[in-house]
């Protein structure tokens, strides 16, 4: 067994990394739409289709568990995927297969609740807000699902999201990091101006932001915590594979296999330079 990262492009990189990270000996195949990225501007069928092709490309190269490590796919494909297609794709294969995505543990990491917890409803005001901002792709900002999902569980957090509607775009293509900087601290800036001053926290809620987090910091008033959401979905998947051994009975040679449906050769230098060495992606 083989795990799936998949992605419209290569942000899910800094996902993989961490699984890298903390499951050395699983096998790991990345694929990249990079044919069709970015996805946070497209409608939301489409965005379930593409999604649907990638998983069934990735269950076609010996993965059994796909981790959606993409927001936009995340918050518009995976629960439509869930449960209307994977159950009969599961049961014609004849063995374990899912796909998961990083919605769910982001909001774990924000919230510092599990999924299943939801809030007592109180009429009191609450007194003190922690204000979350969250910078994402304008699908993922449309879906609203940090605002709601938060709010299902924490009353005194409140959510605003920022669409970034070029970044992941501009992060695909090496954009220069003067260029990249000035694009992030207007989106910061416009994310203060609405809420009427800077977010206490911050998600980056595209995991191609997560290359140029840095960036972010640097924009953001000092110390403010960025939640990272390679970290905590590597934590979800851990805990899930300890709950779920049977998609380990195979698979633990180690091996890496990158893959795009775009153009396959060497990535630009700004992931280059974050994945620490050149990359080079296979066609698919």
């Amino acid at each position: 067994m083989a795990i799936g990262v998949f992605d419209s492009g290569v942000g899910g990189l800094t996902v993989h990394r961490a699984l890298v990270a903390r499951l050395p000996q699983t096998d790991l195949v990345y694929l990249a739409d990079q044919a069709k990225a970015p996805y946070g501007g497209r409608p939301g069928e489409e965005i379930v289709d593409l999604t649907r092709a990638g998983c069934e490309r990735l269950f076609d190269l010996g993965c059994d568990l796909i981790i959606l490590a993409c927001n936009t796919a995340s918050a518009i494909a995976l629960r439509r995927l869930q449960q209307s297609w994977l159950p009969a794709y599961r049961q014609a294969r004849g063995r374990p297969t899912n796909v998961l995505g990083i919605i769910v543990p982001t909001i774990e990491a924000a919230t510092g609740l599990p999924w299943e917890h939801e809030a007592e409803r109180r009429g009191d005001k609450v007194e003190q807000l922690d204000v979350l901002g969250v910078f994402s792709t304008p699908g993922t900002a449309a879906s609203r699902v940090y605002e709601i999902e938060i709010d299902k569980r924490r009353q005194d957090v409140a959510v605003f999201s920022e669409p970034c509607p070029n970044l992941a775009r501009m992060i695909e293509d090496g954009a220069e990091e003067d260029v990249l900087a000035d694009a992030v601290a207007g989106h910061v800036a416009a994310l203060a101006r609405r809420i009427g001053r800077a977010p206490d926290r911050a998600i980056l809620g595209c995991t191609h932001y997560e290359i140029i987090a840095p960036l972010f910091r640097a924009a953001l008033p000092p110390g403010t915590p960025l939640i990272h959401q390679p970290g905590a979905t590597a934590d979800a998947v851990e805990r899930y594979l300890e709950r779920h051994p049977a998609f380990l009975v195979a698979g633990e040679a180690g091996t890496r296999r990158f893959l795009t449906t775009g153009k396959p050769g060497l990535q630009n230098g700004r992931v280059g330079a974050f994945w620490g060495a050149a990359l080079r992606f296979e066609g698919v």
